[in-house]
């Protein structure tokens, strides 16, 4: 008998075992390898038809402005409309990079910008950034097929959350069919269009990294999609599609230090996008609900202080005096579980689902209250612009004690602006102790312990040494108007 090798095997040719253990070994390998190679044919053909069919309705954005005063040579592509020097934050310096203005003599010069969008309608409605199209002379707008339209439209613009609105005049444009951004998962493949520096059609592709991305200092409500797909300036107010060619979130940001990709891009979702639009069509501006409260999240150590079950929810803080919450009988220390039914899972993600609703709505909220479930229900009101800015940050409550408080008198209270009896005040916190290190001052005002309010020396620690068994207590501070929870250890 003779043998033969066969891709890698060897073969005795007059043995049908032979021929059984070749049947065994080789053909499956091959099978796997060829297996794995349709796979990705079939990825890299589901990306081209996705990005085939979004590329006609992806424009590319070119605007103008003519200013009075220093030039200021801004080092690339995005000329004035560069997103840092939008908002003039070095945070958003380090997103786009860029080198700093070099200042010259005062006279009147021409800037240029460029970006992204793309078509949400017909009759040539265009989704973007505000850092894009905001504050310009002139908006131009090139589509894919070559046709340029001069003097686009501005309809409006949202900088609380970095969306705009314009519009080419015409019919039958290309439409981007828009996803459902509440939908979308970690690791689920997306695909980022834009025109990064000037380079028209681009298209990247990446994951979704992360979703409710907030505390950015991007905008005043956040709740981004993070992902790894190549997003460079240029590629501001693109969109950002799913493998369906919907679109999922509009692109506005990157983390770099080098003006460039390094792996960490952040998109507006579309649902919350889409909303915006709606209202800036419908009236140039936004209306945004308002309750009046301000609240953090609860973490397991507030759980267990607030008597509930587990960490859910988010906690009140504070309630603004004749506000849609004080209507409603929300108070401090009630814990707010759910919104229309739908469960609250951080404070940001609560703002900003009570910010996207119409003044006037009613909300019904679910609360507890030192064990006992509430129903209440608000009817929103609007929201001033700038309040979104001003409001209290949601932030992790502090843990330490290392403090000493007296009673707050009238003449404590008329020289720091507060009210006599509404709390004890902090006199000393011990250097290096965790309370300091956590961020507790002097002149903050402690407003309740475990909930029950104080206005005594003696009644703060008796709160305290009541709390001595459960090795840590939860405070209300107060500094100035602001109100904040924090988890103090006792041990």
């Amino acid at each position: 008998m003779t043998e033969q090798s066969v891709g890698g095997c060897r073969v005795n040719r007059g043995g049908i075992v032979s021929i059984f253990v070749i049947g065994l070994l080789c053909i499956p390998s091959l099978g796997w390898a060829q297996g794995r190679a349709q796979a990705a044919k079939e990825l890299s053909k589901a990306f081209s038809e996705a990005a085939r069919t979004a590329m006609p309705a992806v424009v590319s954005i070119k605007v103008e402005k003519t200013v009075t005063g220093p030039v200021m040579g801004m080092g690339g592509p995005e000329g004035f409309n560069d997103p840092f020097g939008q908002f003039n934050d070095d945070f958003l310096r380090r997103f786009f990079g860029g080198r700093a203005p070099q200042q010259r003599s005062p006279r009147k010069y021409h800037q240029e910008g460029q970006g992204s969008g793309f078509i949400i309608s017909a009759d040539g409605y265009i989704l973007t950034n505000n850092h894009v199209v905001g504050d310009v002379d002139k908006i131009t707008v090139e589509l894919k097929d070559g046709r340029t339209f001069d003097n686009a439209k501005l309809i409006g613009t949202d900088p609380d959350s970095e969306v705009a609105l314009i519009k080419i005049e015409g019919s039958n444009f290309p439409v981007l069919p828009m996803g459902d951004s509440g939908k979308i998962e970690i690791g689920d493949w997306v695909i980022a269009i834009g025109n990064p520096f000037g380079l028209s059609e681009t298209v990247t592709v990446g994951v979704i990294s992360a979703v409710g991305r907030s505390n950015m200092h991007i905008a005043a409500y956040e709740d981004f999609i993070q992902t790894d797909a190549a997003i460079n300036p240029g590629n501001s107010g693109g969109p950002l599609i799913n493998l369906d060619g919907e679109v999922i979130g509009i692109n506005t940001a990157i983390v770099s230090e080098s003006g460039g990709y390094m792996g960490i891009g952040f998109a507006i979702p579309i649902n919350m996008a889409r909303a915006i639009g709606e209202q800036l069509k419908k009236s140039g501006k936004v209306s945004r609900g308002y309750l009046g409260l301000a609240a953090q999240d609860v973490d397991s150590d507030a759980a267990q202080l607030l008597g509930l079950k587990e960490a859910a929810g988010v906690v009140v803080s504070a309630v603004v005096s004749g506000s849609p919450a004080e209507k409603a009988d929300v108070k401090v220390n009630d814990v707010i579980l759910t919104l229309d039914g739908k469960k609250v899972q951080t404070y940001d993600a609560f703002r900003n689902a009570v910010a996207i609703l119409p003044p006037g709505r009613k909300v019904r909220l679910d609360v507890s209250r030192g064990g006992k479930a509430l129903e209440l229900t608000a009817t929103l009101g609007e929201r001033p612009s700038a309040l979104a800015k001003q409001e209290p940050a949601s932030q992790e409550p502090q843990q330490a004690l290392g403090l000493e408080v007296q009673d707050l008198t009238k003449d404590l209270a008329d020289q720091l602006h507060y009210q006599a009896g509404e709390g004890v005040i902090v006199t000393a916190v011990a250097p290096d102790s965790p309370a300091a290190q956590k961020g507790i001052e002097p002149q903050d005002v402690i407003v309740s312990v475990n909930g029950r309010n104080v206005s005594t020396v003696k009644e703060f620690a008796a709160a305290v040494k009541r709390s001595a068994k459960s090795g840590k207590v939860l405070l209300l501070v107060k500094r100035g108007d602001v109100s904040q929870f924090v988890t103090v250890s006792t041990e």
